[in-house]
Order: structure tokens, then C-alpha cells, then sequence
């Protein structure tokens, strides 16, 4: 009789395996048990023999198991206008979109984070990470509707619940009528993380404090954001250092640089990640290290938007915990994490380091175990290692795009968009030969393409 103190069992065997453990572990033909929702164990050669209540074999021949890649750094709702602006830096395409953005409502958001987190979870992430800050009056429950959209598609998921409470009368960029006021920026936010986070060992959702930027809200909005977190326990996510005009800002309004400022308001410590951080001078990244202020690296938006190139590989060697980000995609219109391993090595080589900025080990590292360290999340996922949570990918590498490759590493980082052959996620399949399991990827694109014509048609009319 099988043991009642056993949960159903996954093998995944005769693969190639990438733990991202401390010592980097690999195996050129390894094993993988599941157990419930944690990796019961992980090694070379076959599964042990005779193990109890395995529901499902699964011959990993051809493929590289890795773990689940984690984001850290996304707008959702910008999911719906994509393709626009696309010839502009930063602040010209916020220019452009911001009176678009500050139309959306409940249905739009739902459907936009449908289809960003279709996308990342069809190319292997497992823990998504949304930013959200745009909360026009009457538009309904927002980030609810990134939290429904989460959990129907089974992805562990951190909610970064944003805020701006500096409108165009304040000389920010979104209307009046799209931002918050400081208390009630602050109450909502509170609320959110009372009615959301659950902080559990394995919990699939995270509330985090996430203020937009430092040129979008007020310094009373940092400083008490800050506290905030910290008295409700939970971790601190804004924008940093993107653009050089950013530096120029912080100078003229505050009489410091980004990084002094964030410090000045109680915004850098263990408990704090940064999107971007490109525009970083050495005392700003020896500041980082030796708070372990975390950052999300976003290649492909940081390019897309002119902004620079982000010192990945100074940061790494300061000890700061460094993670990959799609960023929203108005800016990275691909909506894919995968493609991100690949960006980021490629575009930390055209910096000063060259070659030997990042090797392929090191942008899989970023996006699943540096992605981990910035959620704070590193001693349940980000590696495959037993005790920790069954959130992986199971990648094919064995076919057109990268079967002349023998190093499977290099194959996934630097080949083609590897086919995902399954993921898990708490030890559960969310997808499978490439498709969604929770929803009807049909659905989720009609849905998208509804909603972003009703939002332009409303943006249109507005004026």
C-alpha cells in the first residue's frame, strides 16, 4: 500500500540539468523528483528505483531541465499598446502614451496582464513581477485583475502595487485625474497588501510598496512608502537611475543624485529592488553592495528606449543582487523573459568588460537565481535543489535550432527561442509542448486586440 504521507510523485530523467545551485551543480544525463509542490531530489544517472504513488514519467532525452525563470521588473497593462512610440527615448514616448495609459480601466488591465503573463509563462517564468502605478478614478479594481489573471494561469506571482501622486499641476507627466493623492496612495497600498500578501513558505502571491519614480511622486511618498513596508514586512520596488536625465532631475530638484536620494528617504537595504539602475556612478554601486539593494537588469527596453547600458558586471562584483526584467511591453514589445538571457549577455559585451562581461551561465543565473535574490525568494526558488520548491522548465534542444550545439547552456542562452517541453510551477504543469494550460491562448490574443482598440478609441476621443 502506498505511504498516505506521500503526495503524487513526477520523475523527469535522462535529461541534462542546470541546478544554478551555489557550485553551479550540473549533470550531463540527471534526474529530478517531485514531490507535492518541492524537489524531493536531484542527481545524475536514472531515479531511484521503486518510489511510491508516481503519477507521471517523463524521459527528458534531447531537452536541458533549468529552474524556472523569474521576472523582476513589468508593466502588464501595457500590454495593450504596443508598437507605438517606437522611435522615442523615455521621456518622449511618456509623453506620447501617458494620456493613452491614463484611460484604462478594470476589463483592460485584466485582458493586458492575460496576455503578458501568457507570454512569459509559454517561454519559461515561472514567478512573474508586476509594477503597477496607473489608477485613474472609477477604473475599477486594477490589481485585482492582475492577481485573478495570475492565478488562473497558475504563476507565482509578486504584485508591486505602484503609485504616482505628482499629476501634470505638480510638473509630472500623467494627468491629474490618473494619479492618487499621498494618503490615499498610501491607504490603498496598505489595503492591498492586508487583503493580498500571504508570506508563507511557498506563497504564490506577494504584495510589494512600489512608488513609480522619483520625477512621479512626491518625497513624503518615498519616505512613507518605506515605512509602510517595513512595518507590514514586505519588500520595496521603484524605478532608478534609467536615464541620464533622470540624474539631472534629482540634481536640480533634490540637490542630489538618484542613489543619495534614495538613501535620504529610507530606499536602500536588502528589502529594496531598483528597475534599470543603467546611469550608475562607482559610489552609487558600492552603495547598492553594501546594502544589498537589489536591481532589474532590462536589456531589451533599456535599448529599445536609447537609455544605455546598465554596468551588470560591476554591479555583480559588489555583491548586488542582480535579476533579469521584461520591462512593460510598450517598450518591449516581445513580452518574453527567455530572450532576455540572451540580450543581457549580448548587450553587457558591447561595455567596457567585452567578453568577459557575462558568460551563458551567468545570464542563466540573472534570470532564475538573481531573480530569486531581488523577489527575496532565494531559499525557496531561482535553483533546483531538494527541499525547495518544483518550479521548473524543461527546455528542447534537440532540434533545428540547436542540435549542432553541445553545450546545452550555451544552446538555451545564446541558440534560437528554445521550445518549452513543460513547466512547473509548485509542482504542477502550467504548460506543455509549448502551450498554456490554465487558458485558451486563442481567447487571451482576441481578448487583447478588444481591448486595446476600445482603448484607443477612447484615448481618441478624449482628445
Amino acid at each position: 500500500m502506498a505511504d498516505p504521507r506521500i503526495s503524487e510523485r513526477i520523475i523527469i530523467e535522462n535529461c541534462a540539468i542546470a541546478t544554478v545551485d551555489a557550485n553551479d551543480t550540473e549533470y550531463a544525463s540527471g534526474h529530478m523528483v517531485v514531490n507535492g509542490n518541492r524537489i524531493e531530489s536531484i542527481g545524475p544517472g536514472r531515479a531511484p528505483e521503486g518510489l511510491e504513488n508516481v503519477a507521471r514519467r517523463i524521459d527528458g532525452t534531447g531537452h536541458l531541465l533549468t529552474p524556472g525563470l523569474i521576472n523582476t521588473h513589468h508593466h502588464f497593462y501595457q500590454w495593450i499598446t504596443r508598437g507605438l512610440a517606437t522611435d522615442a527615448n523615455l521621456f518622449n514616448w511618456l509623453v506620447a502614451l501617458y494620456p493613452t495609459w491614463a484611460r484604462i480601466d478594470e476589463e483592460m488591465v485584466y485582458a493586458a496582464a492575460r496576455g503578458s503573463l501568457g507570454m512569459m509563462a509559454r517561454g519559461g517564468v515561472t514567478t512573474a513581477m508586476d509594477h503597477h502605478y496607473v489608477f485613474p478614478r472609477d477604473s475599477g479594481d486594477l490589481l485585482g485583475a492582475e492577481i485573478r489573471a495570475a492565478a488562473e494561469l497558475g504563476l507565482r506571482f509578486t504584485a508591486a502595487r505602484g503609485s504616482m501622486d505628482r499629476g501634470e499641476s505638480d510638473g509630472g507627466l500623467p494627468p491629474d485625474f490618473a494619479v492618487e493623492s499621498l494618503e490615499g496612495a498610501l491607504a490603498e497600498t496598505e489595503r492591498a497588501i492586508d487583503r493580498y500578501h500571504d508570506a508563507s513558505f511557498g506563497s504564490m502571491l506577494h504584495i510589494a510598496v512600489a512608488p513609480c519614480s522619483p520625477f512621479s511622486v512626491s518625497t513624503e511618498l518615498m519616505r512613507q512608502g518605506a515605512e509602510l513596508a517595513r512595518r507590514k514586512g514586505v519588500r520595496l520596488h521603484t524605478h532608478g537611475s534609467e536615464t541620464a536625465e533622470e540624474e539631472k532631475f534629482c540634481h536640480e530638484l533634490f540637490g542630489m543624485g538618484p542613489t543619495d536620494y534614495f538613501e535620504s528617504t529610507g530606499w536602500l537595504g536588502e528589502d529594496v529592488w531598483m528597475a534599470h539602475c543603467v546611469h550608475m556612478t562607482d559610489s552609487d554601486i558600492e552603495a547598492f553592495g553594501r546594502t544589498k539593494t537589489g536591481a532589474a537588469h532590462c536589456p531589451s527596453s533599456n535599448a529599445r528606449l536609447g537609455a544605455g547600458i546598465a554596468r551588470v558586471p560591476d554591479m555583480l562584483a559588489a555583491g548586488v543582487p542582480v535579476g533579469l526584467g521584461v520591462d512593460g511591453t510598450a517598450s518591449n514589445e516581445s513580452g518574453e523573459l527567455h530572450t532576455e538571457l540572451r540580450n543581457a549577455l549580448l548587450v553587457n559585451r558591447l561595455g567596457p568588460h567585452k567578453e568577459s562581461a557575462l558568460t551563458v551561465r551567468g545570464a542563466l543565473r540573472l534570470g532564475t537565481y538573481g531573480g530569486a535574490q531581488v523577489l527575496g525568494r532565494a531559499q525557496e526558488t531561482g535553483s533546483l535543489e531538494a527541499g525547495k520548491l518544483a518550479d521548473a522548465v524543461l527546455w528542447k534542444v534537440d532540434g533545428i535550432g540547436h542540435s549542432s550545439i553541445a553545450d546545452p547552456v550555451a544552446a538555451l542562452v545564446l541558440g534560437a527561442a528554445a521550445p518549452v517541453t513543460l513547466s512547473l510551477v509548485d509542482g504542477k504543469p502550467v504548460v506543455e509542448d509549448g502551450r498554456l494550460l490554465g487558458a485558451d491562448e486563442d481567447e487571451i490574443a482576441r481578448g487583447a486586440r478588444d481591448e486595446a482598440g476600445r482603448l484607443a478609441r477612447i484615448a481618441a476621443d478624449a482628445g
